[in-house]
């Protein structure tokens, strides 16, 4: 492991989100590196000093009895029971008619998350010496008939060299339980993993950028592919590379 893919997981280590071999390789690490070493101990008391301050502020009983005293009297006034009743009746009625929609917008929500988590724990895997290519090279009439056979669609891999973003290799990946095809770039020194699998959905998606565990993702559907960018850097050029990449594979269908 560098140095410099062990300080892309210090963080996930310190807050123990790291599977126990991903821990094991970075500690190990650590341990043979002054330089990581330090810089684990200064972000471990950062995280020492910051739970230690009590940043919670508590608004003084003053300001509810102002906010109160300023509503009309109708509002001050309790709730009767036969009022709660009624308004406990109608927001069951209510809650009937939506609770399938809603508990079905919930659970793709918590879909969402879910699978967005596995992406991000991908990317973390392929940072580990050894696991970033399966297939290495710059080449994408290279790159792109290594997937063929393994998928039931193959990845679109373009050379993105030119507008700044060097195609490296891609790899098999697995997310959501299914085997699918990522495509790495890099970035100066910072990887991007295009994470590719297929969806029945051949609607347009408009790219979204989210955050987590430090990573920004950008995600979006088109074509019948679901796309999932990740890396370490900025959102502004994540979103670069997104819409590079979605000119160039346009240019390619038109061409």
């Amino acid at each position: 492991m560098t140095c410099d893919e062990a300080r892309i997981l210090l963080h996930a280590l310190l807050d123990n989100e790291l599977d126990a071999g991903h821990a094991r390789d970075v500690e190990a690490h650590i341990a043979s590196c002054p330089d990581c070493a330090a810089e684990f101990t200064a972000q471990r008391e950062m995280q020492r000093v910051l739970a230690d301050t009590n940043l919670r502020y508590t608004a003084p009983a003053s300001l509810r009895a102002r906010i109160e005293a300023s509503l009309p009297q109708a509002q001050r006034q309790q709730p009767s029971r036969r009022s709660v009743l009624r308004g406990f009746a109608m927001g069951s009625a209510v809650s009937a008619l939506a609770a399938s929609g809603v508990v079905a917008l919930v659970l793709r929500q918590d879909d969402q998350q879910r699978i967005l988590s596995e992406v991000v724990s991908a990317h973390l895997r392929s940072l580990q010496a050894g696991h970033l290519t399966d297939v290495v090279s710059t080449d994408q009439h290279t790159v792109k008939p290594w997937f063929n056979g393994k998928l039931d669609v193959a990845p679109p891999v373009i050379d993105l060299t030119a507008q700044g973003f060097t195609l490296v290799g891609g790899r098999l990946d697995y997310i959501d339980a299914r085997a699918i095809g990522a495509v790495v770039y890099k970035r100066r020194q910072h990887v991007v993993n295009l994470f590719v699998s297929q969806t029945s959905n051949t609607e347009y998606r408009t790219p979204k950028t989210e955050t987590m565990q430090g990573f920004n993702c950008r995600r979006w559907s088109n074509r019948g592919l679901n796309f999932w960018a990740v890396s370490d850097i900025g959102a502004d050029e994540l979103a670069e590379f997104v819409d590079k990449f979605e000119a160039a594979m346009k240019a390619n269908v038109e061409g």
